[in-house]
């Protein structure tokens, strides 16, 4: 098993990332990070005891389901990411599902992930990662919404994203910028927030053992 951390993966990915873009987009990007933990989370964000709501959701192959359905009536673990367009996504995906799955699957602990991309957008996420847990979409940013962990990306950020040939809302189902602040929340059997670690810097994640330390106080 790969026992690097996802914040070393991370740092391994910064350092070519940032030398290919250039070092004007990489500043963007660094600037963006900074003004997302000086603002820090808003008061409205999710926290343990909250009750987590079904939500209408579609699957990768766009077939409406729901956070209910997909849980049915065990503990879970509810992975909040920003898109298959996002590296770190990707990277702390990946690890999820070659580290964390097998741990939890050993327990009967569910492990979904969520955003608001378009099911192409879930499926290529799946793709990406060979991904082998619930990849959904909330399609109208409900649920992202409702537990307070709703954000979009600076004017900046959305332009250095368009340098580099994309939109945010180009994979979004609701068209609009809004993305989740890359959120793991760990819920028992009644959807009641037993761990939830919201992070405002998007290179930064949740560690596998973080979420297996969670898992294991249930």
């Amino acid at each position: 098993m790969n026992n690097l951390t996802i914040a070393s993966q991370v740092d391994s990915f910064n350092s070519g990332f940032n030398a290919q873009i250039g070092a004007e987009l990489a500043e963007v990007f660094a600037g963006e990070q900074r003004d997302l933990i000086a603002s820090g989370l808003p008061a409205s964000v999710v926290a343990v005891g909250d009750t987590v709501t079904d939500a209408p959701l579609l699957d990768a192959d766009g077939v409406a389901t729901s956070l209910a359905a997909v849980i049915e009536n065990g503990p879970a673990v509810i992975v909040f990411y920003r898109g298959a367009w996002c590296p770190y996504c990707n990277l702390t995906l990946k690890t999820y599902q070659r580290e964390l799955l097998p741990l939890l699957s050993a327990q009967s602990v569910a492990l979904i992930a969520i955003s608001p991309q378009t099911p192409d957008g879930s499926a290529a996420a799946v793709q990406n990662g060979e991904l082998g847990f619930p990849v959904l979409s909330d399609p109208k940013n409900h649920l992202i919404g409702e537990l307070g962990i709703r954000t979009e990306p600076s004017a900046e950020a959305r332009a250095a994203h368009t340098a580099l040939g994309f939109d945010v809302a180009d994979s979004n189902a609701d068209s609009t910028g809004d993305i989740p602040f890359p959120t793991v929340l760990v819920i028992d059997a009644n959807r009641v927030v037993t761990f939830a670690d919201v992070h405002v810097d998007y290179t930064t994640r949740t560690e596998v053992a973080d979420i297996l330390a969670a898992v294991a106080a249930l």
